[in-house]
């Protein structure tokens, strides 16, 4: 069985490479993408970079994806909007910082719970105290 994927999508490349090597650390089995910049590797993003870094892991239990400020969240609505109309509906987009997140998303994943738990479990993260 496959676990729920992760999606990193940031404005910056360098940024989610670097934080996707970082979960990578957490669990093997887990699938994690990242979608940043445009498409010609500027800063921003890119719908279609997007919907194919989506589309590359999803599974039946579908993806969670991460984005690093609001205005990325336009973009990744497109590219569901997109992939819905091929039928993958399996996809939630997470609340939560990118960082602390994801790398919820990612053991939980791992752990083999639902898309539904991750995303629940994920919005906790926004209540992480870190001093």
């Amino acid at each position: 069985m496959s676990n729920v994927g992760i999606v990193l999508v940031s404005h910056s490349y360098q940024l989610v490479e670097g934080l996707k090597v970082l979960l990578a650390q957490l669990s093997s089995d887990v699938s994690i993408v990242s979608a940043g910049g445009t498409d010609d590797d500027g800063i921003g993003t890119s719908a279609s970079k997007i919907k194919n870094a989506i589309k590359s892991i999803y599974n039946e239990r579908g993806v969670i994806v991460f984005l690093d400020l609001g205005s990325a969240l336009i973009n990744i609505e497109l590219a569901i909007e997109w992939l819905a109309e091929e039928g993958l509906n399996q996809i939630k987009i997470a609340d939560s910082p990118l960082v602390e997140g994801s790398y919820v998303a990612v053991v939980e994943s791992g752990c083999g719970k639902t898309l539904e738990e991750i995303y629940k479990a994920e919005l906790e993260a926004k209540n992480i105290i870190k001093i």
